[in-house]
């Protein structure tokens, strides 16, 4: 398999990709491993990971400049997405303890009533590429301290990221008989699908996600899927500070080249500050640096993958065939890499593409309103429940608004953001199940009823 930079479209290396028998015998080692690690004390548990998002420290600029190369992120993005899941990591090891440790919930008249949480056993996390550090750590650090082994997948355009991952989570302490990791595409991802895994984890596409989810229903076991969205952001009529209002939701949509699944891809402003926004707007985005991810100072990078560049390129011709403006941008950028140029569309509906399918790219459309209700109606247009946005002066006024929107995480005066004390779930094609917060610790458990008289 070859691992190819999306800035250069040259082959950084090849890898040998793991062949059914291989990840059967690697089943087996996990199957056998986590028997023990699971009776390891929550404490020693906790002191590996910790250990853990020590080197991801000590080895920063090595991983970002690896990251960087394999899926394009700028290289100062990848530097902050491994110091974002060195701070999850600190969420999650210190309230590990609280919330997988026996709950007493009655002591009365000889009756003890407490919850054990008990592991899965051996799960299989399917991850992605955009952030394979962040949503990662989302699911095996969780896994790994409630006492569960851990089939890891990267994805194929991720898996230089995947295999350093590995080396420090075992140079750290945990054993190779507790983690794993397949190096593969389809071909491995099915095989895993086939194997009895104890719960499966999945984090990409509306349409993998599906899939995996039909594939493993029979089996009853937990199956989490973290899937796409299409998330909308309003900005009312009484904002004041538009010009930061502008810079701070390009950047929600823009940041990573657009390719986050809780990035804004579609913005709906009051026609009374329409104009204003959107000037303020594409002068944002004009000023951002393009080119070599590698560079210091380079805000949009190459898209990670190849196809991505003719989907959106027909949502900005889909786009103006029907009637939009190109305010900036809409054309691919160089020849060589697979460089898009960031775009901004006015005057689009909802008869387009770009304001209906997921875009993960540097592309978004600005649509007019007239008031807060047309807003909600044009907010939960959508297939998709996976977060939303309302920037206005009044916090009663905002979350009005958002008490209305089927999603799973909802801002005011901020947008694309994730907290390691939040829940972190999607509805309707953006999936369901939650990691992060006790949530996201309990996922990787099964509670157990005690009722001990006497």
């Amino acid at each position: 398999m070859n691992i190819i930079n999306p800035a250069t479209e040259e082959i950084i290396t090849d890898l040998k990709e793991d062949a059914i028998e291989s990840i059967e015998k690697k089943y087996n080692l996990l199957k056998e491993g986590q028997k023990k690690w699971s009776l390891l004390l929550l404490k020693e548990r906790i002191k590996i990971v910790q250990r853990f998002s020590e080197l991801l420290k000590e080895n920063i600029e090595q991983n970002a400049n690896i990251l960087t190369s394999e899926v394009g992120k700028p290289l100062q993005q990848s530097r902050n997405e491994i110091n974002g899941a060195c701070n999850r990591i600190k969420w999650l090891t210190e309230n590990a303890d609280k919330y997988l440790q026996d709950d007493f919930m009655t002591l009365d008249q000889g009756m003890t009533e407490k919850i054990v949480y008990e592991p899965l056993g051996v799960i299989c996390n399917i991850s992605a590429w955009n952030y394979p550090y962040l949503v990662g750590v989302n699911v095996f650090v969780p896994a790994l301290l409630a006492g569960n082994a851990v089939m890891y997948k990267p994805s194929e355009y991720s898996s230089l990221t995947g295999l350093e991952i590995e080396k420090l989570l075992k140079k750290a302490g945990v054993p190779d008989n507790v983690f794993q990791v397949v190096i593969g595409a389809r071909e491995a991802g099915e095989a895993l699908l086939n194997l009895p895994f104890d719960g499966y984890f999945f984090t990409g596409s509306y349409k993998t996600g599906q899939y995996i989810y039909n594939k493993v229903a029979s089996k009853m076991v937990p199956c989490q899927l973290e899937l796409g969205g299409k998330d909308p952001l309003y900005v009312a009529d009484d904002v004041t500070d538009i010009k930061n209002i502008a810079a701070g939701t390009a950047d929600g949509a823009f940041y990573n080249t657009g390719q986050s699944c809780c990035a804004v891809e579609r913005i709906y402003v009051h026609e009374k500050v329409y104009d204003k926004y959107v000037d303020e707007f594409v002068k944002e985005v004009k000023g951002y640096s393009s080119g070599m991810p590698s560079d210091e100072g380079t805000y949009i990078g190459p898209l990670t993958r190849k196809p991505q560049l003719d989907f959106v390129e027909s949502q900005v011709k889909d786009a103006v065939a029907k009637g939009a403006k190109i305010m900036t941008g809409g054309k691919r950028n160089g020849n060589k890499g697979y460089f898009f140029e960031p775009t901004v569309l006015t005057n689009v509906t909802h008869d387009m593409s770009v304001m209906r399918d997921e875009s993960f790219g540097p592309i978004i459309g600005i649509m007019k309103v007239k008031d807060d209700a047309e807003a909600i109606k044009l907010m939960q247009d959508t297939e998709y429940g996976l977060t939303a946005a309302v920037y206005s002066t009044s916090k009663e006024r905002a979350e009005k608004i958002i008490s209305k929107i089927n999603a799973g995480t909802v801002y005011w005066n901020c947008c694309d953001r994730v907290s390691a004390a939040l829940p972190w779930s999607g509805r309707k094609h953006s999936g369901f199940g939650a990691t992060l917060s006790h949530a996201g610790l309990r996922a990787f458990t099964h509670p157990k009823a005690y009722h001990l008289r006497g």
